[in-house]
């Protein structure tokens, strides 16, 4: 909590992820306490009716990776279906009153986080930090919009059918603001929010497209919930290049932004730029030199980010997710820090 105030903490904290990670590490059955990560992620339960997930889950192709089992309950739920080259369930929607008529998923059922508040107090007990996530559909805006409309068909919508963009995300913003309040009144330190907004190279809509579309209803979600929480900090993730978006952020509320790309974003300028402002979680490595590297490139990673941007608003954790990696660099990756401790 020391390192995303921006204060100097007693060592550099480590994470492996913002969400929870299966990793099969010889020796190592539980990575969360066998490498001693300083931050657990409280996570909502998933929907009911298990027996027609897993039919949604036989008609899926083998050969793709769609992400996390949690991730792939949201899709059902919504009735998203990513083998679909982009076809979603709003897709065929013409007009403001078609969308008025909608259904949007019910996402009140106290089981979704039965039991809530009693992980994050376990969690705190032992003295570790506790963040908290919405479900993928459910929080957040821009991916939700494009997944439930298809990615062009919502692009132009914002230009075309402003009024229609609007009231989705005004639907898409009113859930995301209730999962953020259970978050906030379970007790969660850090509020995980995420929007992948951008590109390699770039935002994917302009700056001010974002303002008008987005910032007024990210800062409502941050405000209501630290109304709930004072002390919550706030955690925005997004990949690719958002630097143009992080005054912004800052603005709203942000705290600590994620992943800090350094193929597309340059960490040490943002420590220059925004000195205390805003911490950074991640920025370790790329997808390359996760997946492809030697755990002698990675042990140079960690240095050169640690040197670099801590030990004040830094926590060091992979900058890009951890799927199909060597067990060797995860390895090299805690052990580098484990010396940094000494």
């Amino acid at each position: 909590m020391s390192a995303l105030r921006c204060q100097v903490p007693d060592r550099i904290p480590r994470a492996l992820g913002f969400f929870s990670q299966d990793l099969e590490i010889p020796g190592i059955p539980d990575p969360d306490r066998g490498f001693a990560l300083d931050i657990r992620f409280a996570e909502f339960h998933a929907p009911p009716s298990q027996k027609k997930f897993l039919g949604y889950l036989n008609r899926l192709p083998l050969d793709v990776h769609m992400g996390s089992t949690a991730q792939l309950h949201t899709y059902f739920e919504w009735n998203y279906h990513p083998e679909l080259n982009g076809e979603g369930p709003l897709g065929a929607i013409e007009s403001l009153n078609q969308l008025k008529a909608y259904i949007f998923p019910d996402l009140t059922h106290p089981d979704r986080y039965r039991g809530l508040k009693e992980q994050v107090s376990r969690w705190h007990d032992e003295g570790l930090a506790v963040a908290g996530a919405p479900p993928h559909l459910g929080g957040v805006m821009f991916e939700i919009a494009t997944r439930l409309r298809g990615f062009e068909r919502f692009l132009l919508d914002m230009v075309e059918y402003p009024e229609l963009a609007h009231f989705l995300l005004d639907q898409l913003t009113a859930i995301l603001v209730h999962n953020a309040l259970i978050l906030a009144r379970s007790g969660v330190d850090i509020l995980i929010l995420d929007d992948d907004v951008a590109s390699p190279t770039g935002l994917m809509i302009s700056l001010p497209m974002w303002r008008e579309f987005f910032k007024t209803r990210l800062a409502r979600v941050i405000r209501l919930a630290r109304e709930e929480s004072p002390e919550l900090l706030v955690f925005y993730h997004c990949d690719g290049n958002f630097t143009d978006l992080i005054p912004d952020l800052i603005e709203i509320g942000i705290h600590v932004i994620n992943p800090v790309q350094p193929d597309c974003m340059d960490a040490l300028s943002i420590k220059k730029t925004f000195g205390d402002q805003i911490a950074i979680w991640g920025s370790v490595g790329t997808a390359f030199q996760w997946t492809h590297g030697t755990p002698d490139q990675i042990r140079r990673e960690v240095l050169t980010r640690a040197r670099s941007l801590g030990p004040a608003g830094l926590i060091l954790a992979p900058a890009y997710d951890l799927d199909y990696v060597p067990a060797e660099n995860i390895i090299a990756f805690i052990e580098t820090i484990d010396e940094l401790d000494t």
